[in-house]
């Protein structure tokens, strides 16, 4: 026997994949008391089954796992699409193990032991983000961004950014094709409450124009007149 499944489908839906029976009892007892609906997987072929099958508000998907290994679970779903937000759990604490359990595709990563009311909040956070914050990977024609190894590539090309040029560019990348105003980007990357009278907005943008849009390369960054910038590609 390795799956659980709740009576209800109202709700929110929790898929638990851990094998220590201890564990999952603890944890779907506390998520059950909450009114969450819980399935548990005990091995990570199982659980890759029910992720692809079912429909999840939320993944919770231990490291160290009989016939699959968590991150390759959570890889494999990525793989197919699958965009469900997945909290990570294992015993391996160091950067390198937390590094390689978001590279898979974990949104979050909580070490055991834990305590219970962390792994509660984590998962309401996590419900909280909006699909496009999840991403760690962002892609506009031939630029790619890093947000994890805060790298940013155009057709192989790596593109060394100051923090504000990268912050500014996360920015547009995420609305590709939408045109920002000044007041948008002050507020959203300077944390300006107020529209002050200056070129900085310009000063940047000009500044991450050349970076990107290197000579002889199609343009990326565009300027809009008297509205403001937008990021697009023609691929």
């Amino acid at each position: 026997m390795t799956i659980t499944a709740p009576d209800g489908v109202e709700g929110i839906r929790v898929l638990l994949v851990e094998d220590d029976a201890d564990i999952a009892e603890e944890i779907s007892a506390e998520l059950r008391g909450r009114d969450f609906h819980v399935t548990v997987a005990e091995t990570g072929s199982s659980g890759l089954e029910q992720a692809l099958a079912g429909q999840y508000n939320v993944m919770i998907v231990d490291r160290m796992l009989p016939e699959l290994d968590g991150l390759s679970l959570i890889e494999a779903v990525r793989q197919k699409g699958g965009r469900t937000p997945v909290l990570v759990l294992s015993a391996l604490g160091a950067v390198d193990d937390r590094v390689s359990g978001l590279k898979a595709g974990g949104d979050d990563y909580l070490t055991k032991p834990f305590a219970m009311v962390e792994l509660i909040a984590r998962i309401e956070a996590l419900l909280r983000r909006p699909d496009d914050i999840r991403q760690t990977i962002l892609r506009v024609g031939p630029l790619t961004m890093d947000l994890i190894d805060r790298t940013v590539k155009r057709d192989g090309r790596e593109i060394e950014l100051l923090p504000r040029e990268f912050r500014l560019l996360e920015y547009l990348m995420r609305r590709p094709g939408q045109i920002l105003t000044r007041a948008m980007l002050l507020e959203e990357v300077w944390n300006y409450r107020f529209t002050p009278q200056t070129n900085l907005v310009d000063v940047h943008i000009g500044k991450l124009r050349r970076k990107v849009d290197a000579s002889g390369e199609q343009t990326l960054i565009h300027s809009i007149r008297g509205a403001g910038f937008t990021l697009q590609s023609s691929d």
